[in-house]
């Protein structure tokens, strides 16, 4: 009997990471002939939004708890120094998260407003796909390379 080979551990995202995804809903099952951004798509994507929204800020609830009850005076400069960094970067993370909350707002406008699904940029249907990948997108793919080719030559 040939040996196995051990499972690869599974990848934890690492601390600090923002959590920007948008993962906890089921896709969307498009009916044939169905219209692009229906009364049924809009509350799909509302849902996706409200959802994440209110997990930001339940995140940012628990790393205010989470500050207050740790935060010591450590006698040792390591100690605070160490404790220091940690809540640096938890505060960058949520600076990102709550980046991403108003982006989510401002998103919800857009589908309050019926602008929802649509390139910003040259008026297109965005897709349900990619809205589903990124629900805070504003330009369709075509628009988005665009957008990032001209960043890299700006910047390059």
């Amino acid at each position: 009997m040939p040996a196995q080979s051990p499972k690869p551990p599974a990848q934890k995202p690492a601390a600090g990471k923002p959590t920007s995804e948008f993962r906890n809903f089921t896709p969307y099952a498009q009916a044939k002939g169905e219209a692009y951004m229906n009364e049924a798509q809009k509350q799909h994507f509302r849902n996706i939004l409200l959802t994440r929204r209110s997990e930001l800020m339940a995140e940012v609830d628990r790393t205010v708890m989470h500050m207050k009850d740790e935060a010591a005076n450590f006698p040792d400069p390591a100690d605070r120094a160490t404790q220091e960094e940690e809540f640096s970067l938890e505060l960058r993370t949520r600076d990102r998260e709550r980046k991403l909350i108003k982006k989510i707002e401002s998103t919800l406008e857009l589908l309050d407003q019926d602008d929802y699904g649509f390139c910003e940029e040259c008026g297109v249907e965005i897709g349900i796909k990619r809205l589903e990948a990124r629900p805070t997108s504003t330009l369709c793919i075509d628009c988005k390379t665009l957008e990032e080719i001209k960043e890299r030559q700006e910047h390059g």
